[in-house]
């Protein structure tokens, strides 16, 4: 069976067990802080495990875009990858552990037609229910091995939520392959067992301190890898040599003129160079961008480790971007998000390659040199100081450190470095603290529903469901309360939330913030301004008009933002961001190359002309998400959508069409301005506008023309002739420094004869220390440079004033250097005099000091100094 037979195979066979058909979900978990990458099936699933949202389904199976970290140093071996497609079947409180095991068995022995005698399972430690469903359905007593926690107990996927115990289904190559031990079995770390199937039955949720308690159903979730059990339907004993990889590994071979099997090292090196050009492809495509943290960094770690890779098999130039083409290829009828961004998958490979290959070979000699130096103290180590420095400045990963050190015999401190890494980071933590007012939300709240009315009216009847007191913060009562119907608009979407006032018979609260908890349930935070408020209490909630006016206007905007851009850009602009507040509005996009000042002109006009033609907004409710994208709106690349999707329509035809479920003007034309502030880069491939619309707008736009007219005033000329004025001013004055330039050479010429003749011996040593008019810095250093040449040797110190402080340059001609005096502590110690420090070279330095009125004080000095060194 090929790999696209097996997939559809799978999900075939539990649709007919009733399971729903639910697509894979992005690399990038949506909604889950504790997950950096979407790492195993059940992602996407965990909410309703926990019960935090409704499952479409309690039965439900899937295809899923899996990536892992935890086993890249296996990868290029038989059986590891970072990149896999996870299959997978769950139950959500339906069936249980006897169904899972039944069918799992149905499914490879008589749909895949495994042979049965080549099959093994393994159960928890004590887990008797699954070792008698296995014996239910004959299973021989011998081949079912019971193994501990490390083996069969699934942890939660991230720090906390669900977990249980497990029981995998094992493939047996035979035992001529692996470690050839007659009591070899599942539990032996050898390459003759394949794990094919993993059944998880979760039964408990883990928090992040490890105290696991029960669910309120038990669930299942099992994991079946497509490359593992690829390997297996096709006769071979590796995942690499299945058709998921051979097209993939058969361009590397080409590109680097190998022939695969004949070398176990070139051999690996193709491997690992195959495995992760997929993770690369698929990453990118799913809107990861290389970067030095986080997500980004496991791309660049991956993209630099695939190049190392190709680098070993001689391949000398770029090449990962042909290969990731290849990839494209094989797997876009699956996974469409690959031939949408092909162009940028490509073009931010070849960015991020040629990046690394600029450095490679300057980093190689680098650890090469660092390997030498351990060597030469008797180290058999690198420092984890020592690869946190050729990370950090030189941008060398770890991982080739490690490789490359290994070649000579040597370890690499990886604990230090990572040691080294949190330090920085937590540096960088305690430079950028902030606070947040999103403490104390209610917990989940099973039943519960609120009804979101705000897209349609901002004030709203309603009952107080849930009341959460929190204490005070000095000027009154924290809360945080949920009612049954709300106006208020809960951020998300890069949203933030509205503020208000929530009204009843018996107090008032402030609303300072509403957000949203796991179920999408709308969460008011603020405080008790007036008497109390207590559950089932009737109120009137009422939203800030005027600022969610301006957060629609800045929404709006971003709709017509993205047009603009997809317009002069091109359709690989894709958003990868945004921040819609009152004050201002934020966007992210992916786009290669940095915008010309007349770009960002033509955008800022496309979206004017937008306003100006005063189109009108439509929301269209409940559309079926495959017919709203098929008909080309707009969906995020992270964000998890439904069955039924909200998609907002400007202009007819429309000029715009995205899946948002944001607030907006009814017609651009409400929008009134829009103005661009700024615009920059931001990581690899990806740059930043952020831009003001209505008041905002019109308020920069005031104080601009404020500006203007006050320039004009200035330069006695019209609001039209003053930039030419101001360019004449420019020049002008750039002349007159010229000239005061040379006129201070010349009178620095002049003043260093005169300069001469305090020069003094003190020890036999001449000793020139003077105070000189007013200068600049660079004026002062030349004089430095006459006397020197004239005196031939001795110790000078200059002092002046500069910029209306005190300004010191010392020099000590070559010839004293070997007596002890140094230019860098001489005029250290002057310059405190003046309150001040400085240093520099033992032949010439300078330094600044604070109280001008002890310039004279401080250069008497030098002559103390001078004697003192001799």
């Amino acid at each position: 069976m090929t790999s696209d037979q097996i997939r559809e195979l799978f999900l075939h066979f539990f649709e007919e067990k009733q399971h729903k058909v639910i697509p894979s979900s992005s690399l990038i978990p949506h909604g889950d802080p504790t997950m950096l990458l979407t790492t195993a099936g059940m992602v996407q699933v965990k909410p309703y495990f926990l019960g935090l949202a409704t499952a479409p389904s309690s039965r439900l199976a899937s295809c899923q875009k899996c990536f892992r970290t935890t086993d890249i140093d296996s990868v290029g071996d038989a059986k590891h990858l970072t990149f896999f497609e996870m299959l997978g079947n769950f139950s959500v409180g339906d069936y249980f552990k006897k169904e899972a095991i039944a069918w799992g068995w149905e499914f490879v022995t008589q749909r895949l037609r495994i042979n049965p005698d080549k099959l093994w399972v393994t159960v928890f430690l004590d887990d008797d229910e699954a070792f008698e469903h296995w014996r239910e359905i004959d299973f021989p007593t011998e081949r079912i091995v019971r193994l501990g926690e490390r083996d069969n107990f699934w942890g939660p996927a991230g720090d906390s939520g669900p977990c249980g115990p497990c029981s995998e289904i094992h493939y047996d190559f035979g035992g001529e392959i692996g470690c050839g031990r007659p009591e070899c079995s599942p539990a032996c770390d050898c390459n003759r067992f394949s794990e094919v199937w993993n059944l998880v039955f979760m039964e408990y949720n883990q928090e992040r301190d490890g105290k696991r308690t029960k669910l309120p159903k038990p669930n299942i979730d099992t994991g079946m890898g497509l490359e593992r059990i690829s390997a297996v339907m096709q006769g071979v004993a590796s995942v690499y040599d299945t058709d998921l990889f051979l097209p993939i590994r058969d361009k590397i071979c080409s590109l680097a003129s190998k022939k695969y099997g004949k070398d176990s090292a070139v051999d690996h090196a193709i491997r690992v160079a195959s495995e992760h050009s997929r993770g690369i492809a698929f990453l990118i495509a799913d809107g990861v961008l290389p970067s030095n943290e986080g997500r980004g960094y496991v791309l660049r770690r991956i993209l630099r480790r695939a190049s190392f890779f190709g680098r070993k098999l001689g391949i000398e130039d770029m090449f990962l971007s042909q290969v990731c083409g290849v990839v494209i290829k094989k797997m876009r009828h699956v996974y469409p998000e690959l031939a949408k961004n092909e162009n940028l998958i490509e073009e931010i490979v070849k960015i991020e390659e040629q990046k690394f290959l600029s450095t490679l070979d300057a980093g190689i000699n680098l650890v090469d040199r660092t390997a030498a130096e351990a060597v030469r103290q008797g180290r058999d180590f690198i420092s984890g100081e020592e690869v946190f420095r050729l990370w950090d400045t030189y941008g060398f990963p770890a991982e080739l450190t490690a490789d490359i050190a290994g070649t000579k015999g040597l370890k690499v401190d990886i604990r230090g470095f990572e040691d080294a890494i949190e330090k920085q980071r937590e540096r960088a933590r305690s430079s950028h603290k902030f606070t947040t007012n999103h403490e104390g939300l209610v917990s989940p709240m099973m039943g519960l529903e609120v009804e979101f009315v705000g897209y349609d009216q901002l004030t709203a009847r309603a009952k107080v469901s849930k009341v959460s007191m929190r204490g005070s913060d000095g000027s009154g009562k924290r809360v945080t309360l949920v009612l049954d119907r709300t106006p208020f608009y809960g951020e998300m979407g890069g949203q933030v939330g509205d503020t208000g006032r929530i009204v009843g018979s018996g107090g008032e609260v402030r609303v300072t913030d509403v957000v949203r908890d796991a179920a999408g349930r709308t969460i008011h935070c603020g405080e008790v301004v007036k008497g109390s408020v207590s559950e089932a209490d009737d109120v009137e909630a009422m939203v800030d008009i005027d600022r969610r006016l301006d957060i629609a206007r800045n929404h709006t905007a971003t709709h017509l933002l993205q047009a603009a851009l997809r317009h002069v850009f091109g359709g690989h602009v894709q958003q990868r961001g945004s921040l819609v507040s009152p004050g201002h509005l934020r966007f992210d996009f992916s786009h290669l190359s940095a915008i010309s000042k007349q770009q960002l002109d033509e955008i800022q006009r496309f979206v004017n002309n937008l306003i100006l033609q005063n189109l009108p907004v439509v929301r269209h409710e409940d559309v079926p998400y495959k017919q709203a994208v098929g008909g080309g709106a707009i969906a995020l690349f992270d964000e998890k959508y439904g069955d039924k999707v909200r998609v907002i329509e400007i202009g007819q035809p429309p000029v715009s069409a995205e899946l948002c479920g944001g607030t907006h003007v009814k017609a651009t034309g409400e929008i009134g301005l829009f103005l661009i502030v700024s615009e920059s880069s931001i990581g690899s491939g990806l740059r930043r506008i952020e831009a003001l619309t209505g008041r905002g707008a019109y308020s920069l736009l005031e104080k601009r023309l404020t500006a203007l007219e006050e320039i004009a005033s200035q330069t006695r000329g019209s609001t039209e002739e003053a930039p030419r004025k101001v360019e004449a001013l420019i020049a002008e004055l750039s002349v007159a420094r010229k000239r005061l330039a040379t006129l201070e050479k010349n009178l620095s010429q002049n003043a260093v004869e005169s300069l001469i003749q305090k020069a003094e011996k003190v020890n036999g040593i001449t000793v020139l220390a003077a105070r000189v008019p007013d200068s600049s810095l660079s004026t002062l250093r030349e004089m430095c440079d006459l006397l020197r040449d004239k005196l031939g040797s001795a110790v000078i110190v200059l002092g002046t004033v500069c910029d209306g402080k005190p300004a010191f340059i010392a020099v000590v001609t070559p010839d004293l250097l070997g007596k002890g005096f140094h230019a860098g502590d001489i005029v250290k110690q002057v310059a405190g005099v003046t309150g001040g420090s400085g240093g520099g070279k033992a032949s010439m330095a300078q330094a600044g000091g604070r109280d001008k009125g002890t310039i004279d004080e401080a250069l008497k000095l030098v002559r103390k100094l001078v004697s003192k060194g001799d």
